[in-house]
């Protein structure tokens, strides 16, 4: 059986030190962006990953159905993403974004 094909945004942040346990909040499963993020049924799941190697450093992997979910969404929503980005943007150094990906295979 075919899986079915899945989109995935993955983000970079270097977090400020001391910031972590507030980052780790704000992206984690209970945070203000997957909060956000579960208002669309098109949205599947956030993964935070912390680097085993440089702990300031963090990923995010958005899952959503398509990459046009996610775009029509991020225009729907341009406001609320603004004001949380605002509300985070003291909690990291750097954010960006790493790449957009697709599930291959089976």
């Amino acid at each position: 059986m075919a899986r079915a094909s899945t989109f995935v945004v993955v983000w970079e942040f270097l977090v400020r030190p001391g910031s972590e346990a507030r980052f780790e909040e704000a992206y984690g499963q209970k945070g203000a962006w997957v909060a956000l993020f579960r208002t669309n049924p098109n949205f599947i799941r956030t993964d935070l990953q912390r680097d085993l190697s440089q702990m300031n450093r963090y990923w995010t992997l958005d899952v959503w159905t398509s990459e046009a979910a996610y775009n029509e969404f991020r225009v729907a929503h341009t406001e609320e993403y603004q004001r949380i980005d605002a509300q985070c943007e003291q909690l990291t150094e750097s954010e960006r974004e790493l790449g957009r990906f697709a599930t291959v295979g089976s």
